[in-house]
């Protein structure tokens, strides 16, 4: 039974975001009292948030889907639609995330770190919202955005500051249970750490953690065996123990020749060239095992490696080395730079940005960019007065006048958004898209024609004040002439 996992392809899916609604306030006498459409709530969110006391990807492993709640859709009275509850997935300390083609999308070190996987969509304005003094009445609302979906991989590289590498039975899982409270498994056969084993180790006053990485062996960088599974979790320690067997029985093994097998996988590996090694010669305890570690010692020390002589189960020289494993670690702490309180960082948009890109494809222009098919996105196509604002907003935008520029004609095909999700129709430079139709765009025909009587009759009023008013200055202006004449 698999107990432990440190790499998983998980499917997010955020919510989408509610749809805006397009509503009339109606009561008594005032059968349109103006819009009061709200707008959408927005879609929940997928994040993922490092918990310390999460220790695998296991739970993903067994369910690699996860889908935020959508958002509610607006009403009338101004009712703005619920928001969809975020979903929070916890991950272990040292979680990689990486899209489907290897890039690196967030590294989660540190209790509390988050990293939104994907993002919920907007909802869409109602038609209150959209009301202005130029569009008083619209008849129509925002659809609200889809959340965004996407595959990503998450891949666990342990936190420590040691990492104990070595032939399997080499004595790793015995030597981490000696220098920490660890309770690795330990037997007389290979292969017997299947996962890595993490420990605590207190020298002095330094205070650090200790990997046991399960056994490498060679072509471990290539996928053969466990080493390539676990090698990962070497890349964040600080110093790497090569832990030797001085008392293997095994043919055409030494430790020597274990030393070069090992650095020759971790060269292919590729990264760790910059990290410290000490050697710990390990079963000193047995009589055979001295003599091979006085036999190879020298030979380790003029190739620059500082030696230990150690034994877990004599308990022999794991003083000097757990010293001198924190002295390293010490320096490496102090010459990390000290880490600044979070910075906001404004990028404003370039001056000569216009927020969309137009390409020439096999005689068709695509329109790209954020806005763009952010709005398509948005629009209710069945709706024409819909979509006469949104051939108003790409105008504002610029749009139409960048296709005269580069050559567009009357008639000629253009696209907006990618192929999965594209909108494609006929250009046509004065195009009302049918808003006309309605008569004032953005406004509804009938809030003229069913007002309510007592305005009729203010209006009428109005008309007759005007009237007598034109009279008497045409009554004075005849006086006047009268006066000069006379």
């Amino acid at each position: 039974m698999t107990t432990f996992v440190d790499r998983v392809e998980l499917h997010v899916a955020a919510g989408n975001g509610g749809h805006g609604c397009a509503s009339v306030h109606r009561e008594k006498f005032k059968p349109l009292g103006g819009p009061d459409g709200g707008n959408g709530g927005e879609g929940g969110s997928v994040i993922l948030v490092v918990d310390s006391q999460v220790t695998t990807l296991l739970e993903y492993h067994h369910s690699p889907k996860r889908k935020a709640t959508n958002g509610k859709p607006g009403a009338g009275g101004h009712r703005t639609g619920a928001l969809g509850p975020d979903i929070v997935l916890p991950v272990p300390d040292g979680t990689v995330v990486l899209d489907r083609q290897g890039n690196v999308l967030a590294d989660l070190v540190g209790h509390g770190t988050s990293f939104v996987a994907a993002q919920g969509g907007r909802g869409g304005l109602g038609n209150a919202a959209l009301a202005s003094a130029r569009r008083k009445a619209p008849g129509f609302a925002l659809l609200g955005e889809p959340g965004e979906a996407r595959d990503i991989v998450m891949e666990l590289k342990s936190v420590a500051d040691v990492a104990l590498v070595g032939y399997p039975s080499a004595g790793k899982s015995s030597l981490i249970s000696v220098l920490s409270a660890a309770k690795p498994k330990i037997a007389d056969y290979p292969f017997t750490t299947l996962v890595p084993n993490l420990g605590v180790v207190t020298a002095g006053e330094t205070v650090y953690t200790i990997a046991d990485v399960p056994g490498l062996i060679p072509g471990a960088s290539q996928g053969r065996g466990l080493g390539l599974e676990f090698l990962r979790h070497v890349e964040r320690c600080e110093v790497l123990v090569h832990v030797l067997d001085c008392a293997t029985l095994e043919p055409g093994r030494d430790p020597l020749t274990d030393l070069e097998t090992i650095e020759d996988e971790l060269a292919q590996y590729g990264g760790l060239e910059d990290r410290p090694r000490l050697v710990a010669l390990n079963k000193v305890d047995v009589p055979d095992g001295q003599d091979i570690a006085d036999l190879t010692r020298a030979s380790l020390e003029e190739r620059g490696y500082r030696v230990f002589e150690v034994s877990a189960l004599a308990h022999k020289g794991l003083r000097e080395l757990s010293f001198a494993l924190a002295e390293i670690v010490a320096a490496a702490r102090a010459a990390k730079p000290v880490e600044e309180s979070t910075r906001i960082v404004l990028r404003p948009t370039a001056v000569d940005d216009a927020g969309f890109t137009i390409e020439e494809e096999d005689g068709a222009y695509r329109i790209r960019g954020g806005k763009p098919e952010r709005w398509v996105r948005q629009t209710d196509f069945a709706n024409d007065e819909a979509v006469g604002y949104l051939a108003d907003r790409l105008a504002r935008l610029g749009v139409e006048q960048e296709l005269w520029k580069i050559g567009a004609k009357e008639g000629d095909t253009v696209i907006i958004g990618p192929d999965e999700n594209a909108v494609v129709f006929d250009w046509e430079p004065t195009m009302a898209a049918g808003a006309e139709m309605l008569g004032r765009r953005g406004e509804d025909h009938r809030m003229e024609t069913q007002r309510p009587a007592v305005d009729r009759r203010r209006e009428r009023q109005r008309g007759r004040d005007a009237a007598e008013q034109e009279y008497l200055d045409f009554e004075a202006l005849s006086s006047g002439r009268e006066q000069l004449d006379q």
